[in-house]
């Protein structure tokens, strides 16, 4: 399908589409069986879990517009990714699904074209007939009548799903996204009104559509959290300084792992040497400062994938 061709033709295409598959609601539950055998496991909010990994919906996303634009670089402007993104992603995507799903080539006239081989134009295809069926399981809880409980319970289940190596990660709201020469600071306001600030490229913050108001995670490595006594804000270069009481210290044969009750509601956990643990005579009870540099903390969007 030509690059050239208008967003009025796609949106008309589009909307023939969704109208025969609402008539085929018969075949979806084989459709998505006959893929999930070959390639792996759809799962609301349709993530595609394969034996090496996971291919998340923004990748989705753009295996469909790859489909639809026959281009690389047109289907990552369509989606928003970069042009490298979007090749890192094809590769992640072909490489994970252990099948080709996008048979694309580099430069040439246009800079090269793309196409979906069978295999990926069918799992377009289950991913179209599972959306079309979510958005009709939606559209019925919410014409029952779910209120905003339920919706702030799914999201919260969503994040209570999270996994990550870091061995922090504290839900936030953005309050505020402050853009840099460089580097974009974010402060997130956390349960318990205890503020977070973490700095981002302007590329990150622009690819997970940053926003003030928006829920995010903040993931923090135990070894970049550091404890002191008798600090604030006032008296260190560190950028975050949250204050708490020791909960738990578990003692190893060279380091402690050290958890920290902050005033907010949140735990901290820091990994320290048992000397520093003997030195601040660190126990439960002991009130101490977590002191974390913005450039240790990474920002998870959720929604952004």
């Amino acid at each position: 399908m030509s690059e050239r061709r208008s967003q009025a033709d796609r949106r008309a295409s589009s909307g023939r589409r969704a109208s025969e598959k609402s008539d085929n609601t018969a075949g979806f539950a084989n459709a998505a069986i006959a893929v999930c055998d070959e390639l792996g496991k759809l799962t609301a909010p349709l993530l595609l879990q394969l034996d090496g990994g996971d291919i998340s919906p923004r990748r989705l996303s753009l295996l469909a517009a790859i489909g639809e634009l026959g281009s690389i670089s047109a289907a990552a402007k369509y989606v928003g990714m970069t042009y490298k993104a979007a090749w890192d992603a094809v590769d992640a995507m072909n490489n994970l699904a252990g099948v080709v799903l996008i048979a694309a080539k580099h430069g040439g006239k246009g800079g090269g074209g793309a196409e979906l081989t069978e295999a990926g134009k069918r799992l377009v295809g289950d991913i179209n007939n599972i959306r079309d069926l979510q958005n009709r399981m939606l559209a019925l809880v919410a014409a029952e009548g779910a209120d905003e409980s339920l919706w702030h319970s799914l999201k919260t289940i969503r994040r209570m799903n999270m996994r990550s190596s870091a061995r922090n990660i504290l839900s936030g709201t953005i309050e505020s996204v402050d853009v840099g020469a460089v580097n974009t600071a974010i402060t997130l306001r956390l349960i318990g009104d205890d503020r977070l600030v973490a700095t981002c490229t302007q590329e990150s913050v622009r690819a997970m559509s940053l926003t003030p108001g928006d829920r995010v995670e903040a993931l923090i490595k135990a070894s970049w959290v550091l404890l002191a006594d008798g600090v604030d804000g006032a008296s260190t270069t560190a950028d975050n300084s949250l204050t708490g009481k020791v909960s738990r210290v578990t003692d190893g044969a060279v380091n402690a792992e050290v958890s920290l009750q902050l005033e907010g509601g949140n735990t901290l956990t820091a990994i320290v040497t048992m000397d520093s643990v003997k030195k601040l005579d660190i126990k439960p009870g002991r009130i101490l400062t977590a002191l974390i540099n913005a450039s240790s903390i990474i920002i998870h969007h959720g929604d952004s994938e």
